[in-house]
């Protein structure tokens, strides 16, 4: 009777260790942030649009926020560095920016947002030539990535939202 009792005291205990070490939610948690982070960056753009910079700038930092710990569990998502760039950029850290693209894209070099914003990145800092190479990665994706980033090259100047 002791080891019955020894044994169903091991597995429910065995059973409380494996649901508190399973994070059920471990993908759903990256992905609700990521997804977070994205609805504030939509809201700041509109924002932007509005002219009120201020505020959607502070939106700008809280998606961030909420990429950055995105990032800690999934350093090697290039749609998260993607954001966590232009987020970077949208609040005039350009440095910081490339950084992020970059590693985005030592990740996946072909990635239409990434060579996008970085070109786009490129045409606010006056480095056309590296935009325009960002613009030839993209010619043959016959995607918007490339038709956006070709107008705000020749458009240069022009406000970039």
């Amino acid at each position: 009777m002791k080891k019955i009792a020894i044994i169903l005291i091991s597995l429910i205990f065995s059973a409380n260790l494996m649901a508190a070490g399973s994070d059920s939610s471990g993908g759903d948690t990256k992905v609700s942030l990521y997804d977070e982070a994205v609805k504030l960056v939509k809201r700041a753009g509109k924002l932007e649009k509005k002219e009120k910079p201020d505020k959607a700038k502070k939106l700008y930092t809280q998606a961030f926020k909420k990429l950055e710990k995105a990032y800690k569990s999934d350093k090697k998502n290039p749609d998260i560095l993607n954001y966590m760039g232009f987020t970077t950029r949208k609040i005039g850290n350009f440095d910081q920016a490339e950084k992020f693209y970059l590693e985005g894209l030592g990740i996946k070099p072909n990635h239409n947002g990434i060579n996008e914003y970085l070109g786009e990145l490129y045409v606010q800092t006056n480095r056309l030539d590296k935009a325009n190479e960002r613009l030839n990665v993209l010619k043959n994706c016959n995607c918007k990535e490339f038709k956006e980033l070709e107008l705000i090259i020749k458009n240069k100047g022009v406000k970039i939202y």
